[in-house]
């Protein structure tokens, strides 16, 4: 029986957020955890990556708990360190040190051989008048697409 590949996007992300470099890194899960992401049961909504003792680690990024989890079932919010090589790690840390940049998590799916990955960005918060614009952009090309439907 094969499942529904797993994309769980963070929308917010693109709209908050101008996305510059994109890294693909491993995440450290627990048995229950992986679980509930094959059944598509995890949120990227207000996550954040950050730095400590070298390694980076996600914050507030909710996996639900596993139905058949038991006694040994796992913390839906707990911080998870992702595996990135040093020296992806260095151009993150470089780039996260510049004044207006922060690392978010874009996009989670399971790869071709069942592990669980991530994708994350550096990122440069957007004003609000770029905000406004995205929605315009989206607007038009949501309209240009009916026309041409016609």
């Amino acid at each position: 029986m094969k499942q529904a590949p797993v994309n769980i996007k963070n929308k917010r992300a693109s709209f908050d957020y101008e996305l510059t470099d994109t890294y693909t890194a491993g995440i450290v899960l627990t048995g229950t955890e992986i679980k509930s992401i094959r059944l598509g049961k995890a949120s990227l909504v207000d996550t954040f990556c950050y730095f400590a003792n070298g390694e980076l680690w996600v914050k507030n990024m909710h996996i639900a708990e596993y139905f058949y989890g038991s006694y040994n079932n796992h913390n839906a919010r707990r911080e998870r360190k992702l595996l990135l090589t040093k020296k992806e790690l260095g151009k993150l840390t470089r780039g996260s040190q510049d004044a207006g940049f922060t690392i978010v998590p874009v996009r989670m799916f399971i790869n071709e051989k069942g592990l669980a990955k991530v994708v994350v960005a550096l990122a440069r918060g957007k004003k609000q008048y770029d905000k406004r614009e995205s929605l315009k952009e989206k607007d038009d090309k949501r309209d240009m697409a009916r026309m041409f439907k016609r």
